[in-house]
């Protein structure tokens, strides 16, 4: 089942990924949905914190896997949009990451959906111009 969480800021976004974060154990694995520009980055941001990781965080557009590791858990950040193909995942071990101790966090998983765990968090960002610049519906749902 579903969970719908509006925002009306990024520090509200932000926020939300603490508790995510914050709630994570080792071998939980998030997918991250959501156009350019929706907050994925300020969510995995906050995410982060959670996770007690104070270091900068950024999206790993040209290395695919960003690894944070002063957490009290890792986190693995995967940004899969530029991959080309599944294959690209196993030549960097991503079995080794999603399988690990860590928490895993895929951008545009959708991309490599054919090679998800059997269990894995979607976490679904969508902007609605209507109810303001600011605003996000984010899903949240178990897979």
């Amino acid at each position: 089942m579903a969970k719908i969480i509006e925002t009306n800021s990024e520090q509200q976004t932000y926020d939300l990924g603490v508790r995510i974060g914050q709630k994570a154990r080792a071998g939980d694995v998030f997918t991250l949905v959501g156009d350019l520009g929706v907050g994925k980055t300020v969510f995995t941001k906050g995410l982060a914190w959670g996770l007690g990781i104070e270091e900068p965080v950024n999206s790993p557009t040209f290395t695919i896997v960003q690894i944070y590791e002063e957490g009290r858990l890792p986190l693995y950040h995967f940004d899969v949009y530029r991959i080309g193909d599944v294959e690209e995942m196993e030549e960097i071990g991503y079995e080794d990451y999603i399988y690990g101790e860590g928490v895993s966090l895929i951008e545009w998983a959708n991309l490599i959906s054919e090679i998800l765990p059997e269990h894995y968090t979607e976490i679904k960002i969508e902007k609605d111009l209507e109810k303001g610049f600011d605003f996000r519906r984010i899903t949240i749902e178990e897979k």
